[in-house]
Parts: structure tokens; C-alpha cells; sequence
């Protein structure tokens, strides 16, 4: 998935778009990348809103439930590179 997000664009308004993209990015090559920005998107914005000292409740649980989520998916791929090549999970026996 390619997105048309640009580094010139402010980080702080477009954290959803970066989110959605580091979710659906398919290229594994590009995963590190795209979460890493949207981390960076979403802390920003989240030191913004802070900053403003205005009730954004809505929006502060969101921010939380996306870095949550990226935080998540990092290490699923951090544990499906683990994996060595090719392997399965035998079942234990009872």
C-alpha cells in the first residue's frame, strides 16, 4: 500500500491518516517506517492537545487506542521475525 502522505505535511494533523496507513501497509519492508511515523503523529498530537489544555477526552482515547495498537502490531512483527523460517507450533500434549 503506498500512501500519499508527505514528511512536509504537520505530523499532528494527519496522525489518522498515518495510523490507517501503517495498518494497511502491506510491504514488510515498509512496516518500521510507517509505524514509526505514526507513533511520531500521534505523540505530537497528544503533547498538543495537552498543550491546550481543552476537554478532548474523545480524542485523547483515541490517541491512546492507536498507539496501543501500533505498539501491538510492532510486536507481532517483532515476534513473526523471530520465528525461524518455516516453522509451526507443534500442539502439547495433555
Amino acid at each position: 500500500m503506498t500512501s500519499q502522505i508527505t514528511p512536509a505535511q504537520p505530523a499532528a494533523g494527519n496522525w489518522r491518516a498515518l495510523y490507517t496507513a501503517a495498518l494497511f501497509e502491506t510491504d514488510t519492508m515498509k512496516f518500521p517506517e510507517r509505524i514509526s511515523e505514526a507513533e511520531k503523529a500521534i505523540v505530537a498530537r497528544a503533547r498538543e492537545l495537552f498543550s491546550a489544555g481543552t476537554d478532548t477526552i474523545e480524542e485523547d482515547q483515541a490517541l491512546d487506542d492507536a498507539l496501543y495498537a501500533l505498539r501491538a502490531l510492532q510486536s507481532c512483527l517483532n515476534f513473526r521475525s523471530a520465528e525461524p523460517s518455516g516453522a509451526t507450533r507443534a500442539a502439547k500434549p495433555i
